[in-house]
């Protein structure tokens, strides 16, 4: 199947001649691969293509002397699609690292393809943990935040803090999957118990059956394993249902900013969820989060959506990578990953983070709570910090890890 070529984005600058740059096919070429029209298209979609671009003008349109060019196409959150376009830009188009890849199973598709061609793919969307463990690649690298950490940030403290038994609604496919996996592991091993889970589509509509379920089970806590519009429609229809009316708590395993604004504070207040980050943290990031909204908005003629951690991530990820390439005077992808686990990040969304062997980015979690309507100070001004988690205790240890990469001590 053929798909759709979305377009591409040329840098600024013209290319000067440098000769001790050793880039292949004279520039740089980045590839977002992402959601741009489906459930996820308000988390990513052009969000991620704005920080990849405003990364790339940032650094100054080109690196050792080369012109960057950064293309983009929507991968429909089908993994067949997603491997036709990496195929395309790989072997065709000549493309030197992908990035982006959101929905787990289309970023394990994608990630196979990279390490059977040895070229290089940051992963800012998918939050399957395998990434770093049996996907795990030498020029691969998982970005912003996984399941393993999620689950253990979010479901630890909700298991500490009485909520003991667990039913599951699950998006049934990679993602769903391995958030279920892991925070019932920290459930478990918090001394809780999972009563019971049920699968639901991708983007569906309709989450009466699974909710009613979910009531019948008396769960303590419903763990909503899903993301994006999913999530918005589960909450709002439990909302609807009386869930948390009746007793029963609702845990965010996966919420993003965009989700609260569409919820609104007084359907999402309260709601516990765990973040690498919030653009009303320090200086830095409001600086670089009222940047993101004026661009964004020119995009989207007016509607107003703030920077979400993936946003953030896309924008990190990218200078990091010409940084790298700068460090190493080659795009060479082994050099330039060798390069990028070398050197510490550096951004306005984290400091002095490192990069593991595996590929995982080790950038401090937290776990956040929605404010009420009353606490909140002004749009989007949602969350309140309930504690700092660092990478060393958000991520999977080393010594759990599937990846061959990894010393194990």
């Amino acid at each position: 199947m053929r798909t759709k070529f979305i377009g591409a984005v040329a840098a600024v600058a013209l290319a000067a001649t440098g000769a001790h740059a050793q880039i292949s096919d004279d520039a740089v070429k980045i590839g977002i691969l992402q959601d741009f029209s489906g459930l996820y298209a308000d988390l990513v979609g052009n969000s991620s293509l704005l920080g990849v671009q405003m990364a790339v003008e940032d650094f100054g349109g080109k690196v050792l002397g080369k012109p960057i060019t950064v293309m983009f196409a929507d991968h429909q959150n089908k993994a067949d699609i997603a491997s036709n376009v990496a195929r395309q830009w790989w072997d065709v188009d000549k493309l030197d690292m992908a990035q982006g890849v959101g929905t787990s199973s289309v970023g394990l598709a994608v990630r196979a393809m990279a390490k059977e061609r040895g070229k290089l793919d940051i992963n800012t969307g998918a939050a399957t943990s395998d990434l770093t463990g049996k996907a795990c690649s030498p020029t691969g690298f998982h970005w912003v935040y996984d399941t393993y950490a999620l689950g253990k940030v979010t479901g630890s403290a909700t298991v500490k803090t009485g909520g003991d038994t667990w039913f599951f609604l699950t998006a049934d496919y990679a993602f769903g999957h391995a958030l279920e996996r892991d925070v019932t592991s920290f459930v478990n091993a918090g001394g809780g118990k999972v009563l019971g889970a049920v699968r639901h589509p991708i983007s569906t509509s309709d989450f009466s059956s699974f909710l009613l379920q979910a009531q019948a089970s008396k769960a303590k806590v419903v763990g909503l394993a899903n993301a994006g519009n999913d999530t918005v429609n589960s909450i709002k229809q439990a909302a609807e249902f009386g869930i948390v009316a009746s007793g029963q708590r609702l845990a965010g395993l996966l919420v993003f900013i965009t989700d609260i604004h569409a919820l609104g504070l007084k359907t999402a207040q309260g709601l516990v969820l765990s973040e690498s980050f919030y653009w009303d943290m320090t200086e830095d990031t409001r600086k670089f989060a009222k940047r993101f909204v004026e661009r964004r908005k020119a995009m989207t003629g007016g509607k107003e959506l703030y920077p979400n951690m993936l946003n953030a991530g896309d924008y990190e990820s990218t200078l990091h990578y010409l940084k790298a390439i700068e460090a190493a005077g080659t795009d060479d992808p082994v050099k330039v990953a060798t390069k990028m686990r070398e050197m510490p990040i550096n951004s306005f969304y984290a400091k002095d983070v490192k990069i593991r062997e595996d590929g995982r980015v080790m950038r401090p979690f937290y776990l956040m709570q929605v404010k009420a309507p009353s606490e909140s100070k002004g749009p989007w001004d949602y969350y309140k910090v309930l504690q700092t988690v660092s990478g060393e205790d958000a991520f999977r240890p080393a010594a759990q890890s599937e990846c061959p990469l990894l010393k194990k001590s």
